[in-house]
């Protein structure tokens, strides 16, 4: 087949066919990827072969990039390809992309013991409206979007529950041609859930609430949702002034799963809560067995097989 067309005439009448079937937000991420990634190594292509397309995705990885985010843009790539095979204007995309094997062993960034009970005794005994998301993410392992969005609708004191309804963040507007803040529903339909308020939180959002009794949202002073970006930095310079060692704010989600399986709340139940998609996420990410975990295991299992004395 001889092609006369080029990716980026290819790619503009597949972001055409995309805007009417998905969310605009969905569509500005997609022109992203096109504009920032894609264009700039395929724009004028009218064949791309997978020597190619192997050697962007190991060039994307190089400079950083997760293997996560080269598989998205990939799957762009891809797709745009197949449309263009589907109306004959370019060779059906059968590249098949290997990416290197990640042997190292990923360390979430967790809290202390120590760290954790001061982090939470300092702002328990002092809680204000710029703090209590912080005390929220390590009470219920919320994610930093969650917290941002979470209205005091949201928070029943009667039950004592937390209702996940929504997330905020920035988002590329293509129109715009700029980042916009955005409150959207949960990251996944597993997000959206109930989390029981513990007897510390619960005095903690007491004391918020009287604060700013006709705010919207809980964290912050403003009319508007927290930013995330900002509120991360308030994050830390309250750990700054602590003294405690820094840590991105989505280690307070990780502290939160990582002391309920240290404490032996069962896995399933932890997995409801973070709001994963399934258990087995909760297990990855969190259920890693120590030496001495092991060794109680092997010997549990001797004393059933009546192998070892008591």
């Amino acid at each position: 087949m001889h092609n006369t067309s080029t990716f980026r005439e290819i790619a503009e009448l597949w972001k055409e066919n995309r805007r009417s079937v998905v969310k605009h937000s969905t569509y500005c991420a997609y022109a992203l990827i096109l504009k920032t990634h894609l264009m700039p190594v395929f724009a004028d292509s009218v064949s791309i072969s997978e020597a190619e397309v192997q050697q962007f995705a190991l060039n994307k990885l190089k400079a950083g990039l997760s293997k996560k985010t080269v598989h998205d843009i990939i799957a762009v790539l891809k797709s745009v390809g197949r449309f263009g095979a589907k109306r004959g204007m370019f060779e059906t995309p059968s590249w098949d992309i290997e990416y290197p094997s990640d042997t190292s062993v990923r360390i979430l960034p967790v809290l202390s013991l120590p760290d954790h009970k001061k982090l939470l005794n300092a702002i328990s005994s002092a809680p204000t409206p710029q703090n209590i998301g912080i005390m929220i993410a390590l009470c219920c392992g919320l994610r930093i979007g969650e917290v941002c969005a979470l209205q005091w609708k949201d928070v029943d004191m009667a039950r004592r529950i937390i209702t996940v309804a929504g997330t905020a963040g920035r988002i590329y507007n293509c129109d715009l041609m700029a980042t916009e803040q955005y409150i959207s529903t949960p990251k996944t339909r597993n997000s959206n859930r109930e989390i029981p308020i513990s007897p510390l939180l619960f005095k903690a959002l007491n004391v918020v609430k009287k604060q700013q009794s006709v705010k919207k949202y809980v964290v912050g002073e403003g009319s508007k949702a927290k930013e995330p970006r900002t509120y991360r930095e308030t994050f830390s310079r309250i750990l700054k002034r602590l003294e405690i060692p820094s840590i991105v704010f989505h280690g307070l989600r990780h502290t939160f799963a990582t002391r309920c399986i240290e404490s032996g709340c069962d896995y399933k139940t932890v997995s409801v809560i973070l709001g994963h998609s399934n258990v087995a996420t909760t297990l990855n990410l969190y259920v890693h067995p120590n030496l001495d975990q092991k060794k109680r295991c092997i010997s549990r299992m001797n004393k059933f097989l009546r192998l070892e004395s008591d």
